[in-house]
Parts: C-alpha cells; sequence; structure tokens
C-alpha cells in the first residue's frame, strides 16, 4: 500500500492569499480566524465563560484561554471574579485586571469544527459588506451601470460586477420593463449596513437621476457654465429642469437642447420617452411661474406671500386653462413644484364671473343696508312713537292699532277713544305713521336706482364699472383690479387693425375674396 504523504500547509500564506482574492485586509482575516477558533474551543470544552484564542504566526498554532475579568462586585458570574477568587489563581491580581486561564485547543471535534465555520463565515461576511459600504457610501447621487441578474417580489437585483445592488418596485418607473441580463443605469440613492439583501439601493424615479444625466450629455453643465437649479419628475411622463446660465453669452436652454435636439433627446430614450421641459431660472417669481407653466401662456401672475412660501394666482385665457394645469393636473402640479410655490390657476372667465358675482352681491348688501326694513302689515312696537307709554301702547294694541297699515287708515276721532289719548297725542302718532309708510313705499327708489338696474350693472364690462368696483369692494380689490386689466385688453385687441397690411377685419376680407 502506497503511504500518506502529509502535506505541510503554511496557513499564514493561505490567509495572506485569500485575503488578495476577496480584496479584505489580512489583519481582518486573523482576527475572524482567531474568533472562530475561540467559538470552536468554548463549543467543545462546553464553557460558558468568555474565550479568547490567539494565532502564533511562527509557529502556525492557536492558543485560548477563559477570560476573566477581576472586579469588587460581581455581576456576572461567568466572566468575572471578586478579588479573592482571581488571588486564588495569581496571588498579585488587582481589581481591573484580566485572569487568562489556558485551555487545550488540540483534537477540535465536528460541531467545534462546524461552529468555527460559522462563525469564520459571518466575520468574513461582515467584512465584506464594510468594504462595500465604504466603497459606495462616497458615491451616493452617482449613476452607475449594470445589468439586470433577477427579479425578486417585484424588486430588480443589478449586478454591479463586484456586489450586487436592488431597484425596490416604488423606485422603478411604472412604463419600463426589464428582461434578465438586459442593461440598466439607475442613481445610487441609498447604502446601509443592513444584514441581509444588496446594500446598494438605485433608482429610476429620483430627479437627481436627471440631473446627472443632464450633466453626463452637456459639456455645460459638466463645466459649471450652466447650472441647473431645480429638477422635478413624473417618472415615465414628464419632467421640468430649470437652469440659468453664469456666462451671458451662453444660452442655458439652447445647451441643454443641444443641435436639433440632439442633447436632450439621448436624455429622453434613456429615460423611455419621458418628456422633458427645459425652463430658463428666473429671480423674478412671476417670470420663472411663466416661463414653468410652459407650453401654456399665461395672461397675469399675482404673488401673496402668506404662510410659509409664497402663493400664486394665475390667469390664463379660456382655452389655455386645460393645458396650463395638464393632464391630471402634471403640469401645474410639477410647476409648483419647481418654483416652491402653491399655484391656483383660473381662466379669465371665471375671474370677470366671480368679480361680477362680488360686485352683485356688495350692492345688493348696500341696498339692503340703505333700504327702510319692514312693511305695512308688520306688528309695531308703539312704545317706540313719541308720547306714548307702555300702557297706552298696551291700550292700542288691544282696540286692534297693532300694525302701520291700521294706524295709516285710523282717524283722529278713532285714536281718541282709547284710553290715554288726547288730541295732540292722536295727531303725533298719525304723523309718525305716514312718515314710516312713506319711507316704506318709497324703498330703493329713493337711491334713483332699481334693483333690476344693479343686476346689469354686474354684467357691465367697461372702465367706469371695474374703477367703481375697486372702490365698492374691500376684500376683493385684487379681483376688480384684475378684471378691469382684462377688460382694458379687450378693448385694445378690439380697437387692434387685425388685417395683414392694417387694415380692419372687413378690409382683410376684403383681400381674401378679391381674387387679384
Amino acid at each position: 500500500m502506497a503511504q500518506a504523504q502529509t502535506v505541510d500547509i503554511n496557513l499564514g500564506e493561505v490567509l495572506r492569499q485569500v485575503a488578495r482574492e476577496k480584496e479584505i485586509d489580512y489583519e481582518r482575516w486573523v482576527v475572524a480566524l482567531e474568533d472562530a477558533m475561540a467559538s470552536a474551543a468554548k463549543k467543545q470544552h462546553r464553557i460558558k465563560e468568555p474565550v479568547r484564542a490567539h494565532w502564533n504566526e511562527e509557529t502556525g498554532k492557536f492558543d485560548a484561554w477563559i477570560v476573566k475579568q477581576v472586579v469588587e462586585e460581581v455581576e456576572d458570574p461567568a466572566a468575572e471574579w471578586t478579588l479573592e477568587e482571581a488571588r486564588e489563581h495569581k496571588s498579585d491580581a488587582e481589581v481591573g485586571e484580566e485572569i487568562l486561564i489556558p485551555i487545550s485547543t488540540e483534537g477540535l471535534g465536528r460541531i467545534a469544527a462546524q461552529s468555527a465555520k460559522q462563525v469564520l463565515y459571518q466575520r468574513v461576511r461582515e467584512a465584506e459588506r464594510e468594504k462595500v459600504y465604504n466603497e459606495f457610501i462616497d458615491r451616493v447621487g452617482e449613476v452607475v451601470n449594470g445589468t439586470v441578474k433577477r427579479f425578486e417580489r417585484g424588486d430588480i437585483i443589478v449586478d454591479l460586477g463586484r456586489t450586487e445592488a436592488i431597484v425596490p418596485r416604488p423606485e422603478q418607473a411604472r412604463h419600463e420593463r426589464y428582461t434578465q441580463g438586459e442593461r440598466i443605469r439607475g442613481v445610487i440613492v441609498e447604502v446601509h449596513k443592513q444584514p441581509k439583501g444588496p446594500q446598494i439601493v438605485m433608482s429610476r424615479t429620483d430627479p437627481r437621476l436627471l440631473v446627472k444625466l443632464f450633466e453626463m450629455e452637456v459639456p455645460e453643465i459638466y463645466d459649471g457654465t450652466v447650472v441647473i437649479k431645480a429638477a422635478v419628475r413624473a417618472p415615465g411622463e414628464r419632467a421640468k429642469v430649470a437652469v440659468y446660465s453664469r456666462e451671458r453669452d451662453v444660452d442655458p436652454v439652447g445647451a441643454c437642447v443641444g443641435m436639433k435636439g440632439s442633447r436632450v433627446q439621448a436624455i429622453i430614450r434613456e429615460l423611455r420617452g419621458e418628456k422633458i421641459d427645459i425652463i430658463e431660472y428666473s429671480e423674478d417669481l412671476v417670470t420663472f411661474a411663466q416661463s414653468a407653466l410652459a407650453p401654456a401662456k399665461i395672461t397675469r401672475v399675482s404673488v401673496h406671500h402668506s404662510g410659509d412660501r409664497p402663493h400664486l394666482d394665475v390667469i390664463v385665457e379660456d382655452e389655455q386653462l386645460s393645458l396650463a394645469i395638464g393632464k391630471r393636473g402634471q403640469n401645474v402640479r410639477l410647476a409648483a413644484e419647481l418654483i416652491g410655490c402653491r399655484i391656483d390657476i383660473k381662466s379669465e372667465t371665471d375671474v370677470k364671473d366671480e368679480v361680477a358675482d362680488a360686485l352683485a352681491r356688495m350692492l345688493q348688501g348696500a341696498f339692503t343696508q340703505e333700504a327702510p326694513s319692514g312693511s305695512m302689515t308688520d306688528e309695531l312696537d308703539l312704545t317706540s312713537v313719541p308720547g306714548v307709554g307702555s300702557k297706552t301702547a298696551a291700550d292700542l294694541r288691544g282696540a286692534g292699532f297693532t300694525t302701520l297699515q291700521t294706524l295709516v287708515e285710523a282717524t283722529p276721532e278713532d285714536l281718541q277713544k282709547v284710553d290715554g289719548v288726547g288730541p295732540k297725542t292722536a295727531q303725533s302718532i298719525l304723523n309718525w305713521a305716514q312718515e314710516k309708510a312713506a319711507k316704506i313705499e318709497s324703498g330703493a327708489g329713493d337711491l334713483g336706482v332699481s334693483m333690476p338696474a344693479v343686476e346689469g350693472a354686474a354684467t357691465m364690462n367697461d372702465r367706469d364699472f371695474f374703477a367703481a368696483l375697486s372702490k365698492a369692494l374691500g376684500e376683493s380689490e385684487q379681483k376688480a383690479r384684475e378684471a378691469e386689466e382684462l377688460v382694458q385688453e379687450a378693448e385694445a385687441d378690439a380697437a387692434a387693425p387685425s388685417g395683414e397690411n392694417g387694415g380692419t377685419p372687413e378690409d382683410a376680407a376684403d383681400e381674401r375674396n378679391d381674387p387679384a
């Protein structure tokens, strides 16, 4: 029989080779191996106390000890000794010192070896994850390329070469579909040390992906000539980017679009057809808002500073309203996020209607306030009549004089039949009743205008109407001014010639119909 050959294995060389392959520090491998050997020795000897192991690189052997801490008062009997107990093993022991009791590491059994293997694997795994964390933690916000490796419960696992990344379902664009082995590009949004799953989280929906793609495609952005001030996205549908130039001669929008749209088209292809609005940034909030709401044309923007962020009232022409709001409110929502303001959009017709309704309510209230209240048949409080006390008033009510109508129709003789009413009192009561009846009958006529005229005034469309309106409305002065400006523009448009050569609309029509 052939004799068995003994192979002398240098453990130090093996550890160095594995450290190079795994790209983990050699010292970390030694510490991991020592922890594994300590666990194996503890398992072999069934020890509950803490065990420490040390590898002697020169001899290639492991030493192991039970570790006891010397304390004044024992809280953990497995790991601590009192000073008296410690001096039984070491005569000069002091409080705070560690007592090491050697144990054998020879002949470790299968169970101990399995425990050592598990500990070693765990330490190596921790070292690998820490290495990945240290490598990528400073790359958050960068764009990386990878390959789709597999799918797990809707999440995409991406192979980055030396490690894996994950694209969670919330970070995926709804319209994008990938297959195994397909190239994928995303921005790193998080790097963690959690023990399970990939440590690197990528996103296809984060606005930082859009910014980085512009940096890659537009040299002016990469070198800092053009700056991206803000970027917002509705992933897969529309995005808005605000840019400005640090040099007067460089057009920021043109630089981002490129020759015949080549630069922005490359980004659109990468984002699978997502539409991108490139907007020139402006310090003026009104100008910026008008640009942000493109492609809609804005008639007027009013700024109100209330609360944490400004509030914009935007007025557009009726046919531009749906374009300004966008599909499911997408355009106005993205514009509000881009400029950091709350935006309310109204059409010119809505503003005019609001102003007209407000004027009608104010004028109606004015008439109600000026006109005398009550009617001829309402029950009277006769104590308000000069010279009539409570007893006389009660006697008058008992005689049937309870309304203004009955007093106007009465004669002085009728009133004198009531106890306590003499000729002077009777005449005073009649004068008071007739004067009050005259005011009620005159009503709004005393103001020189009727209610139908008021309703007509609410729909007037001239400059005088809105000039009066700005004074009549207290809380709606801004709306009155806006409506007045709309009317002025409408009058200017109506007065302006519409023909190509400066003629009237009729002249333009004649020119089109003239064969010559």
